[in-house]
């Protein structure tokens, strides 16, 4: 297994287990195949693992697997605050505090802000004395490193992350999300501070690997490295030195083996030209099924009424790649979930980005038709009372901090 650094020096394994999609056994998490696979992948040298207060069993499982094998101090738990949820600066200990009870421990390593969305969502938190209470739970040791989990535009990411001195951050990121939520852009911008960076959904929730086309499958398959799929996605991903940790929600020991594998070999900078061009057109071949060209360079931005262009098409893309859920998923997250969205329907047709378009999209008749399909009309329902839930007005607690 191959290390890259966090914050502070310490080694964090390549690979770490994504700990959301255990085998379920009836209604529960099948404990003793858990317990097997998570101990392949602790003897191959994974020393990461992820989990969340809302994934249904994770906490109690792995809390559960670490102590009967007496491994909780050899490896680094990562877990993630509910923010949605919280409304006052008591539900932040009770959630805490019943993390560390399912987790059987009494420090978490790595412990994120789950599901940020947008810069409203932080500033929520800090309404609630969120500030505060972090640096108590570092100075007490109940949390080692403080981060957060982002599913935003681009320009939100880049907000929260300058705004608080962070120790790491996690991001969706793959060879098709490159423009995309965080981005590359957000990547080499957490990179620039020296904050690490952990990649979830490397493969799209399988989808790079289960859902390409066969003109895709069979140029993989012809190709003389014979990697997998996946071993292309991840390689890809590691390939980046700015990438820290890529997880892998991995379900068979025989994943875990394949990962590993993959993990131990791939370094910075290991594709050669032609590598890279394989992947290029395997995204070729992906985007033949798009609904419009863009190619994220954004060069039609900035929107002067805060349109994020390159965002709304990547989702209108995403529909007819991979399905309409998928693609309405992403723009409930990247744009409908935000606190003030910006959706294509504020668009004053001034024509500034069409001047600047290299690919001359006629934007302003797309993006007018890209909502139209984005937003159908349960959708907005749906996007306003979740807004309405999740921006719910906080019961202030006075802090020192500004």
């Amino acid at each position: 297994m191959q290390y890259r650094k966090d914050k502070y020096g310490n080694d964090i394994s390549v690979l770490g287990f994504g700990c959301m999609r255990f085998t379920k056994k009836g209604n529960s998490i099948d404990l003793d195949k858990a317990e097997k696979e998570i101990m392949a992948a602790y003897n191959a040298g994974v020393n990461y693992y992820d989990t969340a207060y809302i994934y249904p069993g994770s906490e109690v499982a792995i809390g559960e697997i670490f102590a009967r094998n007496n491994i909780r101090d050899k490896i680094k738990i990562a877990t993630k605050l509910p923010q949605y949820m919280i409304a006052s600066s008591k539900a932040v200990d009770k959630y805490f505090n019943e993390q560390l009870s399912r987790l059987k421990t009494d420090y978490i390593d790595y412990y994120l802000m789950h599901m940020l969305t947008d810069i409203g969502m932080w500033e929520k938190l800090k309404a609630v004395g969120i500030l505060d209470w972090i640096d108590r739970k570092k100075k007490s040791g109940a949390i080692i490193n403080i981060g957060f989990s982002y599913h935003g535009n681009t320009d939100n990411f880049l907000k929260i992350l300058d705004d608080y001195d962070w120790d790491f951050c996690q991001i969706q990121y793959n060879y098709m999300d490159e423009v995309s939520q965080a981005g590359v852009k957000g990547l080499k911008a957490a990179a620039a501070k020296g904050i690490p960076v952990i990649i979830m959904e490397p493969l799209r929730g399988g989808k790079l690997v289960n859902m390409l086309p066969d003109k895709a499958k069979k140029l993989i398959a012809d190709d003389k490295n014979g990697y997998s799929p996946a071993e292309w996605a991840f390689r890809w991903l590691w390939n980046q030195p700015e990438v820290t940790c890529v997880l892998s929600g991995m379900n068979t020991v025989e994943m875990v083996e394949e990962n590993c594998k993959v993990a131990s070999a791939a370094t910075p900078g290991h594709l050669t030209e032609d590598d890279m061009a394989l992947i290029g057109k395997v995204k070729a071949i992906i985007k033949e099924k798009e609904k419009v060209g863009c190619t994220g360079c954004r060069y039609c931005m900035p929107c002067p009424k805060g349109v994020d262009i390159p965002g709304i098409f990547s989702c209108y893309n995403t529909m007819y790649i991979e399905s309409k859920k998928d693609g309405r998923f992403q723009y409930a997250q990247s744009v409908g979930l935000t606190k003030d969205p910006v959706f294509a329907s504020q668009c004053i047709k001034c024509g500034k980005c069409e001047q600047h378009c290299p690919q001359n999209i006629p934007i302003r008749e797309k993006i007018k038709e890209a909502d139209k399909k984005l937003r159908p009309f349960y959708y907005k329902i749906g996007m306003a009372v979740a807004r309405k839930y999740m921006f719910r007005k906080a019961k202030v607690k006075k802090t020192k901090h500004k």
